[in-house]
């Protein structure tokens, strides 16, 4: 049966613009605190949801699809795509590719939304009805729901669109890591959403498991993790074409936590929040995918070592140079632009490095956060009383320093760093 929704104060509508779905992706507000209380919900509970709810913008969903289809034009032809956190009715995901179902050339799209009962985050939102007998008021809140687009003109306007989508109840909630919506990630070719923060690793995992291709957006810290960086070293998971040179904005629902400087962030950006609707952005979020794009091919535009500390704009380098770790066999590079093209050993990199890594320019060989005795490239491991010998000297009394986990010069750990090496150093001047 087509899908069909309706704001709740305008009555049926056999037909749902995108303005209007617009419209309903603004449909949040807090719930009475009674109400809540007498339902046994824990506000405590909702209130950490609410911060952990971040609804993409169209303009960031498209800047980064479009950097897939530059690379590949075809990279959408014939594909199953499952975007499993996005219910049609808020989600710009759900609404950008069944805009573009037909020039992309999909086979098939699927997204599926979460059960309001099974999220304290739900408390926050309000129902919408639906104009169709297959509407239950209680499933509706606890059952998750199931929306498919296929090339097929159901509404008879002449075009495949949102107008031609089919929904019907999910058998449980719609947590990604079901059964049920497993088996749709094995039907599927490509998964493209905005997980839940809170749960980036664990939904990573679930599409590593799947064996499909994906961009996915979260916190570009997400990039040490244990379970993230490994996939990240062995070239299965990369940052998105965008990385973290542009802002995201993101809607949140109202009475979320938001730092004044992103609300005013996000309306220099166009994104004003009012009474009905807050924005914010994040400069820590990001893309992460294994679809290719070109921005991952580019090389960086690099310095000789001599051109580095006799031009370089940072003080730590000009004139000065660069200096080994006492525990690994690396140079120190604290800044990005200061990587000199001609070393031929390993480097220690910020990790925003990864936003500009060219697999074929460089490879990744670890990290410096590591308690592995035999991690690659340590040479020293520092004993109990090492690292109280190093308290000491540096603040006159007792104590100890955690060396192992970073790298180490003169006693002082250096920020996170990567462990790199060039593929093709160039050679030596002079």
């Amino acid at each position: 049966m087509t899908w069909r929704a309706a704001c709740p104060r305008q009555g049926p509508t056999t037909r749902v613009s995108s303005a209007a779905l617009s419209l309903l992706a603004g449909t949040v507000g807090l719930e009475d605190e009674e109400t809540t209380m007498a339902g046994n919900t824990n506000l405590t509970a909702a209130r950490e949801a609410r911060n952990d709810e971040f609804y993409t913008q169209w303009a960031d969903i498209e800047r980064e699809m479009n950097a897939y289809l530059e690379y590949d034009p075809e990279v959408f032809r014939g594909k199953t795509i499952l975007l499993p956190c996005d219910d049609p009715e808020w989600s710009n995901f759900s609404k950008f590719f069944a805009l573009h179902f037909t020039n992309f050339g999909l086979a098939k799209l699927i997204s599926t939304s979460y059960a309001p009962a099974s999220n304290a985050g739900g408390a926050f939102y309000t129902p919408t009805l639906f104009d169709d007998p297959k509407f239950d008021e209680i499933k509706d809140s606890t059952h998750g729901k199931i929306f498919t687009l296929l090339p097929e003109d159901i509404s008879g306007d002449g075009r495949v669109d949102i107008d031609d989508l089919q929904w019907d109840y999910l058998e449980g909630d719609g947590d990604f890591r079901s059964a049920e919506v497993t088996a749709l990630l094995d039907e599927a070719d490509m998964v493209i959403t905005n997980p839940p923060f809170s749960q980036f690793t664990s939904f990573v995992s679930w599409l590593m498991e799947g064996d499909v291709q994906f961009a996915v957006i979260g916190n570009s810290n997400a990039a040490t993790y244990n379970e993230i960086f490994p996939q990240i070293q062995a070239n299965r998971l990369w940052k998105g074409a965008t990385g973290n040179s542009t802002d995201l904005v993101f809607r949140v629902p109202v009475g979320a936590e938001v730092k004044d400087a992103d609300r005013e962030k996000a309306a220099r950006m166009g994104y004003v929040s009012d009474e009905s609707v807050t924005y914010t952005r994040l400069g820590n979020a990001c893309w992460f995918t294994n679809i290719d794009h070109g921005r991952r091919h580019r090389p960086i535009q690099l310095m000789s070592e001599a051109d580095n500390i006799k031009f370089s704009r940072h003080k730590a380098v000009r004139g000065v140079g660069y200096r080994r770790y006492d525990n690994y066999d690396a140079v120190e590079v604290p800044f990005l632009d200061a990587i000199p093209s001609d070393h031929e050993g390993m480097l220690g990199v910020p990790i925003t490095f990864l936003d500009k890594y060219n697999p074929e320019q460089f490879e990744i060989l670890g990290t410096l956060e590591s308690s592995d005795p035999d991690n690659v490239g340590r040479t020293r491991w520092y004993s109990a009383q090492d690292q109280k010998g190093a308290y000491l000297r540096r603040f006159g009394k007792e104590g100890t320093i955690p060396l192992n986990m970073s790298g180490v010069i003169d006693d002082v750990k250096v920020f996170k760093r990567i462990l790199i090496r060039h593929r093709n150093p160039a050679p030596k001047k002079g």
